[in-house]
């Protein structure tokens, strides 16, 4: 069993479930690629699964995680990828984290976080401190888990504090000093499923048979968020740019 597995049991029976979950990692990052670019930071990394695309496409590309035994995997995986300029433990909730992090302050063009907002309880704070790590105009892609009422036994045991509706999320980078460049839903096919895995079953984990089923039906679900991203998604995707003013 890796350490990860120890400290972090149900999200890293996730994170391996989505490993094998090629079709849907794909369809997540080409929803942000075309916000991409420069010097990219992706928060968050974990065991890799949307870093080997952003790798692939990007020239110059950290990583990072706040679970040191995440960032040696990282380390390991990707150790003779060209494009991969470091790996960092970095965890967004700390209160010192200018001081601690001053080598990175400005550093980034692009910063990524998918799926971390909603793990840390002060989730103001976690934007302010992507924002000290982008350079002028840069970046900050965010993916959260969108819809409160959705909030189930799923949610809990990946330690995520709340989901968020698209209004909030822009608000909450708003106020860190961010100008919303783009906003939208993703993925709504999902929110049933998640809905009666863990609202009405209560289940603690994502059924590795269940996220299987929906990876081969990623491309009947690509057509229906073109419908249905203005309105709803089981996440939430802003992306917003650096105001200096």
């Amino acid at each position: 069993m890796l350490p990860s597995a120890q400290s972090d049991p149900f999200g890293f029976e996730t994170l391996e479930a989505f490993s094998r979950a090629s079709a849907i990692n794909r369809w997540l990052y080409e929803k942000i690629s075309g916000y991409v670019q420069g010097k990219v930071l992706e928060i968050g990394s974990g065991i890799g699964n949307i870093s080997t695309f952003i790798l692939k496409n990007q020239p110059f590309v950290s990583l990072s995680d706040l679970r040191p035994e995440y960032c040696r995997l990282l380390e390991k995986k990707f150790s003779h990828d060209p494009h991969l300029k470091g790996v960092y433990e970095l965890d967004l909730s700390e209160t010192n984290f200018e001081s601690a992090h001053a080598e990175l302050l400005g550093k980034f063009d692009t910063v990524i976080a998918l799926n971390v907002i909603e793990h840390i309880e002060d989730d103001s704070l976690a934007i302010r401190n992507a924002w000290s790590l982008l350079g002028k105009e840069g970046k900050l892609i965010v993916l959260v888990p969108a819809g409160q009422w959705l909030y189930n036994q799923l949610d809990k045991e990946l330690g995520h504090f709340k989901r968020y509706s698209k209004n909030g999320l822009n608000n909450l980078m708003k106020s860190a000093g961010f100008r919303i460049y783009d906003s939208r839903f993703f993925n709504a096919a999902a929110i049933w499923g998640w809905w009666f895995s863990g609202k009405l079953l209560r289940e603690k984990t994502i059924s590795p048979a269940k996220l299987n089923l929906f990876n081969q039906l990623v491309p009947i679900f690509r057509i229906t968020d073109w419908f249905a991203a203005p309105f709803a998604g089981i996440s939430v995707i802003s992306v917003g740019i650096k105001n200096l003013n």
